[in-house]
């Protein structure tokens, strides 16, 4: 597993942009505000990347409702907006959404449960599989009956200028609960669990994780 000063590491580095080089700009009058009356939402961590899929996928909804799935006859149950790629093979018992992200070639099979993940290009998940709170990577394989969740890290959403703080990859010594996020090449068995957990690139797993990062 990864350990404290690694993320003391990245924590440092942070610093050194938003102290550093933010500030020296500012110093010189080089760093300007550019405002906006559409959405915006930052991205500092993976959990926000979800978060960023639901704004986008909230103002397809408004804006270009024919780039979202609908249900249909003969295709997969759809709950609230979910993007699938044309390209994408989709067994018409598997159920997607709210806030789904369907990439080019995905193959997903018979009874899949999708939920507020992003599942990217060439992935592959296969029967009565569950992916929740999630980024699935290209060319990644979820096994049958296996489960792959996270835990959310949204804002407040009563708070109208609430926003997504940095998260710090420990906490107390443990791995703060986030997103699970599967790497590219990523081989998960069957019936079994990966939870808050982040996988490194091209590892086949064999047995279930919780709360670790799998190097």
């Amino acid at each position: 597993s990864l350990e404290e000063p690694t993320n003391g590491w990245h924590r440092a580095e942070a610093i050194r942009l938003e102290q550093d080089i933010f500030t020296a700009l500012a110093g010189h009058n080089k760093l300007y505000v550019y405002k906006t009356l559409s959405f915006w939402s930052q991205i500092k961590s993976a959990g926000s990347a979800i978060y960023a899929s639901r704004l986008y996928l909230n103002q397809y909804h408004t804006t270009h409702p024919e780039r979202l799935a609908s249900d249909t006859e003969g295709g997969p149950k759809i709950r609230g907006n979910v993007y699938i790629h044309p390209t994408a093979n989709i067994d018409p018992t598997a159920t997607l959404g709210p806030n789904v992200s369907i990439g080019t070639g995905v193959s997903i099979g018979a009874g899949v449960r999708v939920r507020e993940s992003i599942i990217l290009h060439g992935a592959t998940l296969q029967d009565h599989c569950c992916v929740l709170n999630s980024i699935v990577g290209w060319d990644s394989t979820i096994g049958k009956w296996a489960r792959v969740e996270g835990t959310p890290s949204d804002p407040n959403p009563n708070d109208p200028y609430a926003k997504i703080d940095s998260e710090t990859l420990f906490r107390d010594g443990k791995l703060t609960p986030s997103i699970t996020i599967l790497g590219c090449n990523v081989s998960i068995p069957s019936e079994v669990i990966i939870l808050n957990s982040i996988v490194l690139p091209h590892k086949d797993l064999n047995r279930s994780f919780k709360n670790q990062i799998i190097l």
